[in-house]
């Protein structure tokens, strides 16, 4: 079947498997290109189909080497109806990693459920070992609690106060007014539930119990807090406290690690193009005008530039430069105050009509696609695909 981008409101409910295949070689070929890392050999990623735990899952394998055990939960395709793009995604990691040799397996399941994780734990001993590196890169819009069986879900709302502001249509180029109501205390509370730091707590913590924890091992989870001009829906929204949560949860997660000297970060990372990004007020258009101004001063990072950065030289670099809150800011450049400087001006004159001149829209949507598999140069969209 002949298989187009279909969109309901924000979300593509497609996906092409020759595209995604593609995407996900294009940043196996940019990992072989920049070189090895001399960093973990046995690697757990939690949330590993898509976005930043892609990328790491490359990262590790095609530039250090490493074996890989990958959980996320996504859907095949029925015949009717493509795949998720994460399914495709993992297919193409473990065809391509075929080559490597190693160990390199991937588990399809609710991760905050307790018989996945006692899944993994069982795959580690029998095919690892242990583990000295674990990814907590979890996207979902709801967690069921593995202990109460309550069902969470999160929102995406300011709090105290009511928000309207600018956003954009990545489709028709259209910037708008949005207005956001403030959460609810249990909204909140929801979205903390969800997107917070408690599952990446209860991973390490049965983990650690299952003896399956090498010396030294790190783990990681990656947190956003952009600039002053996203702060109301982001920072200091919902999905700002459950960011802040990822924080604390890192320092109850040190102390689990002592016994085996190891620690836990959270990586604060550049603003990108992701299903969940094009969702958020402001977001899209912000992140539109960031890439212009970081693309013309050659300093734009898409996902894959991120972590390879991160892996080189922050976490198995030597140069972790910590922040006040024992964070790695790996958006060093996105926040340098020359790239704000210049995004503040354009934000503040950009509309519907210069809005592709001043800003990378059109890149936004060429990155919002390509996370389905759509627009790459290598692909012949007119042909029939199998599903």
């Amino acid at each position: 079947m002949k298989i187009e981008p279909k969109f309901r409101g924000f979300i593509c409910t497609a996906a092409h498997p020759l595209g995604c295949e593609e995407n996900v070689k294009e940043q196996i070929e940019y990992v072989k290109e920049k070189g090895t890392i001399n960093g973990a050999k046995n690697v757990l990623v939690i949330g590993a189909s898509t976005g930043y735990g892609l990328s790491s899952r490359i990262v590790s394998a095609f530039g250090a080497g490493a074996n890989t055990l990958a959980v996320s939960f996504e859907k095949e395709s029925n015949g009717k109806r493509t795949a998720t793009p994460g399914w495709y995604n993992t297919q193409a990691f473990e065809k391509f990693a075929k080559d490597l040799g190693g160990y390199h397996n991937s588990i399809n399941g609710d991760a905050f459920s307790d018989e996945i994780k006692e899944q993994v734990i069982n795959e580690i001993k029998s095919n690892m070992g242990k583990v000295d590196l674990i990814i907590y890169s979890l996207a979902s819009p709801r967690r069921t609690d593995p202990k109460t069986g309550e069902v969470y879900s999160s929102v995406i709302k300011t709090i105290g106060e009511n928000f309207s502001g600018n956003t954009f249509d990545f489709l028709t180029f259209k910037i708008s007014n949005v207005e956001v109501t403030a959460a609810t205390e249990k909204e909140i509370h929801d979205t903390v539930k969800v997107m917070g730091g408690e599952d990446w707590k209860l991973w390490i913590e049965a983990l650690k119990e299952a003896d399956v924890l090498d010396t030294g091992v790190k783990t990681l989870a990656y947190s956003y807090i952009g600039p002053k001009l996203t702060y109301p829906m982001y920072n200091d929204g919902t999905i700002g406290m459950a960011k802040k949560d990822l924080d604390i949860k890192a320092k109850e997660i040190n102390e689990l690690l002592s016994e085996v000297d190891g620690k836990a970060y959270v990586s604060v990372n550049k603003g990108l193009v992701t299903q969940a990004s094009s969702a958020i007020p402001i977001v899209p258009l912000y992140i539109s005008v960031l890439y212009k101004v970081m693309k013309e001063k050659g300093i734009h990072e898409g996902c894959i530039e991120q972590i390879y950065r991160l892996f080189s030289d922050r976490i198995y670099g030597g140069d972790l430069q910590l922040d006040s809150e024992g964070r790695i800011r790996i958006d060093d450049l996105e926040l340098r105050e020359d790239v704000q400087k210049e995004v503040i001006e354009r934000w503040e004159k950009i509309n519907s009509e210069n809005i592709t001149e001043i800003s990378d829209a059109e890149g936004f949507r060429e990155e919002f696609l390509k996370l389905f598999g759509f627009g790459l140069k290598n692909i012949d969209y007119s042909k029939d695909v199998e599903v």
